[in-house]
Parts: C-alpha cells; structure tokens; sequence
C-alpha cells in the first residue's frame, strides 16, 4: 500500500514521502499547517487512492475522547426500563459506538481522520494515547476488549492553535504543509479550473501573493480562500484589466471580500493602497 498522489490532489514530493512513512511504521500522520492549505482533503485523497473507506472525526471545543471509543446512553435504558421494554434485558442495544470502535472492527482496513485535534480540551490527546498506540480498548459496560482486526491508517489534523503533549507527538509521524508557492499553486489552480485563461492566473496570483504578504494581516489568505475568489472573478467575468494597475502596483482587487476576512485587514489594505497612491 502506497500513495503515489491523486488526479484531484497536487501532493508535493515530501508529502506524498510523509504519507507512507506514516504506512510504513504503522504510526498516525499528524499533519499541520495553515487553515485551508487541505489537511482534511489529504485524508479523503489518499483513502480514495488507496480504496479505503474513509471515517472521519471532526473534533469540536467539547468532544471528549471517550465519545470516540463508545458512549452508553444509560437514560435511554431507564426510559425503556419504565415503559417495560425487553431492549433493556441486553445492554448493548444502548452502547453507542464511536469512531473508534467502527474503524477498529471494520472487515476490511479503514482510513481514519482525526480532524482539528487542537479544537479540543488539553487532555484530548493524552485520553487517546493508549488506544491509538496498541489499537485496542475495554468496553467495561459490555465486559470486552475491542481491538483493531486490521490497523487503521490514522490522519490527524491540527491547526496549531495548542500545543500537543510530547507523548502523543513521539507516537506520530509528522508533517508540516508549508504554503504553496507559485509554481505548486498554479498546479492547484489548474486541477479545479483547467480552461482558465493562463493572463488571468498570472494577474490573479501576483494580487493573491502581494495581498498575502502584506505585513502585518490578522488572517493570511489561504489556498482554498484562493479558488474561491478565482472562482468568483471566473463567474462575475471580471475584466483583467481590473486586476491589474498601469505601473503594477497592489490596488484593491476587486471581490476583495473572498480574500480579507475581516475588517482590520481590509483597512490595512487600504492604507497601503491609499499611501501608495499619494507616492505616485
């Protein structure tokens, strides 16, 4: 089993290296990066290209880690036990299984995505360490340990919005998505927007890197904050010429809304742009 990249993924080479060194040691990819530079789409690219179906786990400020292995949901059983239901003569009609659980007894070898880890408390990551290390662990309801038929191929994400405790890092493969270039970012457009018109990427990724390097922005533009904009110049059919200044200068793009996220920076902006003029 190796990935050797996909039709709908631009993989650079080191990352495509990440993925089956993390297959190879049989270790959780854990991989970092900025918001919307496609952490999350790796997983669903490699499951595809590797024919693995794929569960996911997307993690919020109050997911708790025992709601990945199993939930018991004892006030249904009271409930059914009022009302004289036979349900509640097995206790596993109320185990709830979590993601774990499913990936863990699966037929047929899984991929599991862990998303945004970070969004959890502190001690999420510590909860898991055992399970995901020896990919098993006790039901204490139901009296019996579940444990992996096969090992699941493990994708966790993280924003970098907390740090993650030492002994979960040791027991991951990591990677880090640096942001695109020029020239891997062309090969990202080209992959959602194979007709457009080579004068207008250029024009649009000069406005897109000269915006993102603006010193000082709260919230950088990203890849995915990218196609969405060429995605609007595409179908509002924005004039090139309304990219671009005579003399080349950055002037505010036109859309600029799908780029800028909030206010501070589309001041910030301005500024620049209004400063730039007067130097004229």
């Amino acid at each position: 089993m190796k990935f050797q990249g996909s039709d709908n993924y631009v993989a650079t080479q080191d990352l495509k290296l990440a993925v089956n060194a993390a297959i190879t040691l049989k270790r959780p990819l854990l991989v970092k990066g900025e918001p919307g530079t496609g952490k999350t789409m790796l997983a669903e690219e490699v499951a595809q290209a590797l024919g693995l179906p794929l569960i996911q786990w997307h993690i919020k400020s109050t997911t708790k880690a025992q709601q990945g292995l199993y939930e018991y949901d004892a006030v249904s059983r009271l409930r059914d036990s009022q009302l004289g239901d036979e349900r509640v003569k097995d206790i596993q009609n109320y185990i709830v299984k979590g993601v774990l659980w499913q990936a863990f007894t699966a037929e047929e070898p899984v991929a599991l995505l862990i998303d945004e880890i970070d969004k959890a408390d502190i001690e999420f990551p510590n909860d898991l360490l055992r399970e995901l290390d020896r990919m098993e662990f006790y039901c204490y309801e139901t009296r019996e340990l579940v444990k992996a038929k096969t090992r699941p191929l493990v994708f966790i994400t993280s924003n970098n919005e907390k740090e993650l405790p030492d002994a979960f890092l040791r027991r991951c493969f990591f990677h880090y998505i640096k942001f695109p270039d020029a020239d891997t970012m062309r090969q990202i457009v080209d992959v959602h927007f194979p007709t457009l018109k080579k004068d207008l990427l250029s024009v649009a990724l000069k406005t897109f890197y000269d915006v993102r390097n603006l010193p000082g922005l709260k919230k950088k533009p990203s890849t995915s904050e990218l196609l969405d904009w060429l995605k609007l110049l595409v179908e509002e059919d924005i004039p090139l010429s309304a990219l671009q200044t005579a003399d080349e200068k950055v002037a505010v793009p036109p859309l600029v809304g799908a780029l800028l996220k909030n206010e501070q920076d589309v001041t910030l902006f301005e500024k620049l742009v209004f400063m730039q003029s007067r130097n004229r």
